[in-house]
């Protein structure tokens, strides 16, 4: 009995030990300025804000990003002018990030995939991607991404998600991107 509760509680340690370094139990919510939106990051985030041109708007783009283990993850959104096309500027912002991970395109059958969630208007440029890249400094790297719309009043607000990781686990990408809530 006494080799069972030695091993009962060296399981019982581990498994607290694992669970403490485990992304999963860090999760945090992330307010943007000026919106409604909110998403959760497995890790304290770090927040830029810059004026950017945007599939050629000009916008105020918000990122919140950090390191999860190897995985780099990111939710960044901007807020178009009335009347901009919202499903053209998603457009160009798929193809400027897809260019800078030097994904190949056109993108493969089931590379791509609809991504709608409750609020989001229903524009065929909300997709999910997932293929592999390279990084700036040309080693491999696999991304996982969506981009959606959110109507805010007259205005539209553009959403984009991302893991970036050499194996990305699944349940990393999928709580991040349902975490993301108008």
């Amino acid at each position: 009995m006494r080799i069972h509760s030695s091993a009962l509680v060296a399981s019982l340690f581990g498994a607290l030990t694992l669970s403490a370094c485990s992304p999963a139990q860090n999760w945090r919510d992330v307010a943007f300025e000026g919106s409604a939106l909110k998403a959760q990051l497995p890790c304290k985030p770090d927040r830029t804000t810059r004026n950017v041109p945007l599939g050629g708007v000009p916008v105020e783009l918000q990122v919140v990003g950090c390191e999860s283990g190897a995985a780099m993850v990111a939710v960044m959104t901007a807020s178009l002018p009335a009347g901009a096309d919202a499903s053209a500027v998603m457009a160009a912002w798929q193809k400027a990030t897809l260019d800078n991970a030097r994904v190949t395109q056109p993108l493969a059958a089931g590379q791509q995939q609809i991504w709608q969630r409750p609020g989001q208007l229903p524009l065929a440029t909300s997709v999910r991607v997932q293929a592999p890249g390279q990084r700036a400094n040309g080693e491999p790297v696999n991304m996982d991404a969506v981009w959606g719309a959110l109507p805010e009043g007259e205005r539209v607000r553009l959403v984009h998600a991302v893991v970036y990781d050499l194996k990305i686990a699944a349940d990393l990408a999928n709580t991040l991107f349902d975490g993301i809530k108008p």
